[in-house]
């Protein structure tokens, strides 16, 4: 194997190898192997019918590969968890031979690991590093989380009620009412939710493409008989409003200011406080006991518990399902579904 390097303009250093074989008239010839040396080193061994060095199959240069490769397709925020989950699984694995991992090996480390939740995704997440490992030609064994059982996770069960919803709304800025409305609205997560845009309403409807699964559908503004959906008075509420024109997103400032993550937790989290506040000040000694309680749970109040109450007002599981773009109506019921059926008394 060859390595060649040269100083570019830049002030760079150029490194990069090649094969030193020949062609089919025996004349000598350069293959490039490409610029990372343990990908070099494996290639080189493929040229010479030879198995790839021992130290080519280290978790380390497994793990840089998908960072590089496959950690940039995905969306903005799995890119930062699968960061976070790589912080804790390099420590333990990295300097590892991949044949060397068994199912005791990931068993040991969910065991170990005192986040439970967080370990069940970072063994999924190593999981899928070793299936895309098997398909680059680093092992040929079986995956070693297939049948280890995961940490039992609870779902968020939190259901914001009309009360606590109407407490927090009304403490709330204009813009924030309308991303609350919006987002109950069109049952849609709250990344979705801000990047909507006037430019997204066609034919009646605004179309939606979720950031997280790609999965596209269009909401109503119209029913069939012609009248309004409440999404639709929305829209023509906000459109209504006096607003300098500064962009085209649907929740804005007065000024034209379109809000963004920080932004939203900003005025979220001010309306929640000064709704529990305001309940704790009017409460007297009678009813400061319940006063707390429901302070309580209005500081519980997320906003991303939106999405979930969406869900749970929707009577039909599959409508519910539909709006919240799931492909299976077991998500829905077992995450989404927060409140059971209205039944009727015995008598």
């Amino acid at each position: 194997m060859l390595r060649r390097k040269k100083k570019l303009k830049s002030g760079a250093i150029w490194v990069s190898y090649y094969y030193n074989g020949r062609n089919d008239n025996g004349q000598r010839t350069e293959i490039p192997l490409g610029s990372d040396l343990n990908e070099a080193k494996r290639k080189w061994a493929e040229f010479e019918c030879k198995p790839a060095p021992i130290e080519t199959g280290l978790l380390k240069f497994i793990f840089k590969k998908y960072e590089q490769e496959i950690v940039p397709t995905k969306a903005p925020r799995t890119q930062i968890d699968n960061g976070w989950c790589m912080n804790n699984l390099r420590p333990v694995f990295e300097n590892s031979h991949i044949d060397s991992i068994t199912p005791q090996h990931i068993a040991l480390y969910r065991d170990k690991r005192s986040a439970k939740v967080r370990a069940n995704r970072e063994i999924a997440l190593f999981s899928h590093i070793f299936n895309l490992a098997r398909e680059w030609g680093y092992t040929k064994n079986e995956n070693p989380c297939r049948g280890v059982r995961k940490n039992k996770e609870k779902p968020r069960d939190y259901y914001v009620s009309n009360e606590t919803w109407k407490s927090v709304y009304e403490a709330g800025a204009t813009e924030l009412q309308d991303a609350m409305d919006l987002a109950y609205l069109t049952g849609q997560r709250p990344a979705d939710v801000l990047k909507m845009s006037f430019s997204d309403i066609r034919d009646g409807a605004l179309e939606v493409v979720q950031g997280k699964t790609g999965k596209k559908m269009r909401i109503v503004l119209k029913f069939k008989d012609g009248t309004d959906s409440e999404l639709g008075m929305l829209i023509e509420r906000i459109k209504s409003r006096p607003r300098k024109v500064t962009n085209l997103k649907i929740i804005a400032t007065a000024a034209g200011q379109p809000l963004n993550k920080g932004t939203l937790r900003i005025r979220f989290d001010k309306a929640r406080l000064d709704a529990a506040n305001k309940v704790l000040l009017e409460a007297t000694d009678a009813t400061m006991q319940e006063a707390e309680a429901f302070a309580a749970r209005i500081r519980a109040f997320q906003f991303r518990d939106i999405r979930p109450k969406a869900a749970s007002d929707i009577q039909d599981l599959s409508a519910a399902s539909a709006l919240l773009g799931h492909t299976e109506q077991e998500i829905t019921r077992k995450v989404y579904i927060r409140k059971g059926p209205d039944v009727n008394p015995t008598r």
